[in-house]
C-alpha cells in the first residue's frame, strides 16, 4: 500500500491499495486514513473505496464508478448550499462537478453509440 500523494488533507491521507490493471493503468482500491495514524489499518481507516474492475459485460458489477463518488460530493455540497454554509466556492465546485458528470456521461454515450460500452474495446 502506498500513499497516493494527491488529495490528502491535514486530517486525512489517501492510499492506493492495488496496482493498475494492464492496459488501462487505473487502480481500483483506495483507503482513506486519519493522518495521525497513516497505514494503521483498520484502526486509522476512515473509508475503503473499490472501483469497478474489468468491463461490466465481462466481469459483472463488482465496484463503484467515478460518477458514484462525484454524485456523493454533489449531494453533500447541495446540503451545505441549502443551509448556513452556502457560499460562492461551494456553488463553483458544484458547477465543475456537474460538468464532470456531463463529460463522463458523454463518454459513456459515445461508447454506447460505438457498441463498445461495457467492454475492453476502444
Amino acid at each position: 500500500m502506498k500513499e497516493l500523494g494527491l488529495g490528502s488533507t491535514e486530517c486525512t491521507t489517501v492510499f492506493v491499495a492495488d496496482d493498475p490493471m494492464l492496459g488501462n493503468r487505473a487502480c481500483h482500491e483506495y483507503y482513506i486514513s486519519r493522518s495521525e495514524s497513516p497505514g494503521d489499518f483498520p484502526a486509522g481507516e476512515l473509508g475503503f473505496i473499490k472501483f469497478q474492475e474489468g468491463p461490466i459485460k465481462e466481469s459483472g458489477i463488482n465496484g463503484c464508478h467515478n460518477e458514484d463518488l462525484i454524485n456523493i460530493v454533489i449531494h453533500r455540497l447541495l446540503g451545505f448550499q441549502s443551509g448556513d454554509f452556502k457560499c460562492r466556492e461551494n456553488a463553483l465546485a458544484l458547477t465543475k462537478l456537474e460538468e464532470a458528470i456531463m463529460w463522463l456521461n458523454k463518454r459513456t454515450s459515445d461508447r454506447n453509440n460505438r457498441g463498445v460500452v461495457g467492454t475492453n474495446k476502444i
